[in-house]
């Protein structure tokens, strides 16, 4: 295998969802509505820009998908917005570790993919900074130099589920997507999307996003199973 890519949330970092985004969107507002925006206001344009990213056709990074829409949607200047999000990201973002589980496998199955491919990969959806991808891989022991390459905002000019997202990163790595692995936990972002970009694919049924609409009949197994999995491409 060339390469093996991990999506993160619910996969390598368990977590409840709704209590995430609650937390999240809480720090973020209570760091962002001093600069000089309503909180209801904040959050609705915090979400347009999100579905700006997950809707990106290429032409620029998510990270700059985001704040122009940010910008436009709230008529003010991203600048002191961008300024606030840098240093919540930085410091404040790590209040969520209290709405993430512990996974003490989270480092033997880095271990396992890094004996069994040239290169591992956080797939995580590129809608958060570096700062925010890096503090919740902490949260579960892993750190930036586990991995080759890791997908964020300023970095991706796509989002899950387009296909494109994969595919941008098997050119970036130099490999064919028919020798790559993607372990995720959403049978439509991870398992449709990826397995429309030709890689390979497991789904993690620890924490599954079962999606009705796209149902996965491949490769499947608890994160231990996974593992176990990883171990016999070496």
């Amino acid at each position: 295998m060339k390469a093996i890519l991990f999506d993160m949330d619910r996969t390598l970092v368990p977590m409840d969802e709704e209590m995430f985004i609650k937390t999240y969107f809480g720090g973020l507002a209570r760091k962002l509505c001093p600069v000089g925006v309503e909180k209801d206001p904040l959050i609705a344009a915090i979400w347009k820009a999100t579905g700006g990213m997950i809707r990106n056709d290429g032409n620029h990074t998510n990270y700059d998908i985001f704040w122009n829409v940010f910008a436009e949607e709230l008529k003010v200047d991203a600048a002191p917005f961008m300024e606030a999000s840098d240093a919540f990201y930085r410091q404040e973002f790590y209040d969520v570790k209290k709405v993430t589980g512990e996974n003490p496998l989270a480092a033997e199955a880095i271990k396992a993919a890094r004996e069994a491919a040239d290169y591992v990969v956080l797939a995580s959806q590129p809608i958060f900074p570096m700062a925010a991808q890096l503090a919740r891989a902490s949260f579960v022991g892993l750190k930036k130099e586990d991995f080759d390459m890791i997908t964020a905002y300023e970095t991706e000019c796509y989002a899950k589920p387009n296909p494109k997202y994969y595919e941008a990163i098997c050119k970036r790595l130099g490999v064919e997507p028919k020798d790559c692995l993607m372990i995720g936990n959403d049978e439509k972002e991870d398992m449709y999307a990826a397995s429309q970009a030709g890689l390979n694919c497991y789904l993690v049924t620890d924490h599954i996003n079962a999606r009705e609409e796209y149902p996965w009949d491949g490769l499947r197994g608890t994160f231990k199973d996974m593992i176990e999995m990883l171990k016999t491409l070496k």
